[in-house]
């Protein structure tokens, strides 16, 4: 993966977008240290699919789904009942 200062990525747009696309991904780094990645959209998508699990494998999974964090039971207010007269 070539690695491009975001001076040299900003300058050079296209050719950045070029070697993008032709290479692959392309580090962009800033003084020094790297700060982002500029990836094919084909590979940025099959990434994302990648990582979200379908409902079937949460609903299979051994993993606990307990984490949720739900409001205890019992103690809503609730409203008053009107009465009739």
């Amino acid at each position: 993966m070539h690695a491009w200062p975001v001076q040299d990525a900003k300058a050079r747009f296209s050719e950045f977008l070029d070697a993008c696309l032709s290479e692959g991904p392309q580090m962009v780094t800033r003084r020094g240290a790297e700060a982002a990645v500029l990836v094919p959209v084909d590979e940025w998508r099959r990434l994302q699919h990648a990582a979200r699990p379908s409902l079937k494998q949460l609903l299979l999974s051994d993993e606990a789904r307990t984490d949720l964090l739900l409001p205890p039971r019992g103690r809503a207010r609730r409203r008053p009942v009107p009465v009739a007269e």
